[in-house]
């Protein structure tokens, strides 16, 4: 039976919003996911600040879309070819091209404001509450606190072995600066949860290189960070851990790694401060989110920590 005139295009629209909707239920997300258009969540304000820059993006490019598409089912629905006769012509339409013309550029110009204020926003920096000196090496990590001093009269510091994987602790609400170096190739310091990364130089102060950001935690918790440039044979093993405490059991921490550990004699190290103050999985000595690997690779025995285990080596 043929469709009456007038049906077609309503009908191709309900269908359509149809669809749309079938496949907004069937993915199971929630308003906010589907709003974020996959961008995975952060616990930094400057990872907020990207999502939103990546959600109306998409936003943009959708309703471009839209408008694309609608024009091409509107002429292929309404400007079907009826005889043999040649349709009016528009290449010298010069308003019509200006048209064309101005619109793109104005969406690049908006798209590079917003693109430019938000990096403006994320790589801002201002007086730290606390600094750590962030040092890489093949293959691990040392984290330390300029701020704070061991009854040793050295700078409190952790650094990551083969058998434990390092710890940075840092506290939540609080403005955090991150000084990058190596001391031998190139790395790159990456949390994902923060999304963003930075490499890691030798000498950056001698190769006019920025090896300083800043962000801000908002939530307590073990975030996994890696490495992300391909530093040697154990770049994949290169890891450590975030852990974000909040500022009162940060300041308890701190407190605890500039005094002695009377059991040892020797100031308290990152894992028996965390173990002293006996904060439940935020306390755990251990990393959570990842485990310490075996360099030795004729090595047929796993390696265990916290319960996950390390396959055998090659």
């Amino acid at each position: 039976m043929a469709l009456k005139d007038g049906t077609r295009v309503p009908r191709l629209v309900k269908v359509g919003g149809l669809v749309g909707l079938v496949c907004v239920v069937a993915t199971g997300c929630s308003p906010d996911q589907v709003l974020r258009f996959g961008w995975p969540t952060g616990v930094t304000s400057d990872a907020d600040a990207m999502r939103q820059l990546w959600t109306w993006s998409v936003i943009a490019a959708l309703a471009v879309g839209v408008l694309v598409w609608g024009l091409i089912f509107w002429t292929v629905t309404f400007h079907r070819k009826k005889s043999d006769e040649l349709p009016r012509q528009f290449q010298y339409n010069n308003p019509l091209e200006i048209i064309y013309t101005v619109i793109p550029f104005v969406m690049v110009v908006v798209l590079f404001y917003f693109t430019a204020t938000t990096q403006q926003e994320v790589q801002a920096e201002e007086e730290p509450d606390v600094a750590v000196d962030v040092i890489s090496f093949q293959w691990n990590w040392e984290f330390r606190y300029p701020g704070y001093t061991t009854p040793n009269g050295e700078a409190v510091s952790t650094v990551g072995t083969t058998d434990w994987t390092p710890l940075l602790v840092l506290p939540t609400d609080s403005n955090v600066e991150y000084r990058l170096s190596s001391n031998d190739v190139i790395h790159s310091f990456f949390v994902p949860k923060f999304h963003f990364k930075r490499d890691t130089f030798p000498h950056p102060d001698k190769n006019n290189q920025d090896n300083v950001f800043q962000n801000t935690i908002d939530r307590e918790g073990s975030f996994v960070g890696r490495c992300a440039e391909l530093c040697g044979t154990y770049h994949s093993m290169m890891n450590f851990e975030v852990r974000a405490l909040s500022p009162d059991k940060f300041e308890r921490f701190m407190d605890l790694r500039t005094r002695v550990n009377p059991s040892t004699g020797q100031p308290y190290t990152t894992a028996e401060a965390l173990t002293e103050m006996d904060c439940g999985e935020l306390c755990d000595p251990n990393s959570v989110t990842t485990i310490p690997f075996d360099p030795d690779r004729q090595s047929s025995t796993p390696q265990t920590q916290g319960g996950q285990t390390v396959g055998a080596g090659d």
